[in-house]
């Protein structure tokens, strides 16, 4: 087993390692918006489900038996990966955020703020559908079947009102973590999250979740950016630095198995990790 993969080696059985996969386009940076859709967002108009990311997908299926449909998060990283269907990159949230999301409920105003927000939203919605039927017969053949894809991203927002309004005034589960300080090194603040998400998916808070992490100079007692050490030019120092880097990261994605593997899954027997798939790219 390769060095980088080496904290994963006591799970070996329950992954798969994919090489040689390539989505066939150029570019180096220009590709990472297409690691979960493999279409460039310019061209997301060609395609009829335009460059929906995998985990957008997901949710679709499975979002709305939960509170959150999915959850987008970040470590001192931007989230470049997952777009709608519509193709809008969907915002990711960071460790605060994300805690306060899962388990701190909202003052009886902001759920007051939130039920108005819903209303409106909706009212805007039947306003548009009311107009679009008229407009649709004075549409020709291509523009009617552009339009028609207008009109179900507008049901698909319509549908998650619907789904959304429910939950407003459900409690949110109670957790005995504390609240985490972020800040504390990308280290620190990646097995925080991690354990985050662990959480999210015991307490069935969502079940599609997106994680991105980056790297600051200074983790890992190494100076420089991960981009800079990308361009290695197979220089050794370089080169052992993003293997120190890429080693940290499986090693919370281990963490994460064992976290899953220690949770049994009350709805559908076993533990969490069998019912849980995991994709690190």
């Amino acid at each position: 087993m390769p060095g980088t993969l080496k904290p994963l080696e006591k799970h070996r059985k329950d992954f798969t390692v994919f090489s040689h996969l390539d989505h066939g386009i150029p570019g180096g940076h220009a590709c990472i918006p297409t690691l979960l859709n493999g279409v460039r967002p310019y061209l997301a108009t060609n395609f009829s489900e335009g460059n929906i990311s995998l985990d957008q997908k997901a949710a679709e299926y499975v979002g709305a038996q939960t509170r959150y449909p999915s959850m987008v998060l970040k470590v001192n990283e931007a989230n470049l990966v997952s777009f709608t269907r519509t193709g809008v990159q969907v915002p990711a949230v960071d460790l605060r955020q994300t805690y306060r999301a899962l388990f701190l409920d909202e003052s009886p105003q902001a759920k007051a703020q939130m039920t108005q927000t819903l209303k409106r939203h909706s009212s805007i919605l039947d306003v548009v559908l009311g107009e679009a039927k008229s407009l649709n017969r004075h549409l020709g053949r291509q523009d009617q079947r552009k339009f028609g894809e207008y009109l179900e991203s507008v049901r698909s927002l319509e549908k998650k009102i619907v789904q959304q309004r429910p939950w407003i005034d459900r409690p949110k589960p109670k957790t005995e973590l504390p609240e985490p300080k972020p800040g504390q090194g990308t280290v620190a603040d990646l097995k925080a999250m991690i354990e985050l998400v662990a959480l999210a998916i015991q307490t069935d808070s969502t079940r599609a979740i997106t994680l991105t992490t980056g790297f600051r100079s200074g983790d890992l007692g190494l100076s420089g950016g991960y981009h800079g050490f990308s361009h290695h030019g197979e220089r050794e120092k370089e080169v052992a630095a993003l293997k120190l880097i890429e080693r940290n990261q499986i090693a919370q994605t281990a963490h994460l198995v064992e976290l899953l593997k220690a949770q049994q899954d009350p709805i559908n027997g076993g533990t969490l990790f069998d019912h849980t798939m995991i994709l690190f790219g």
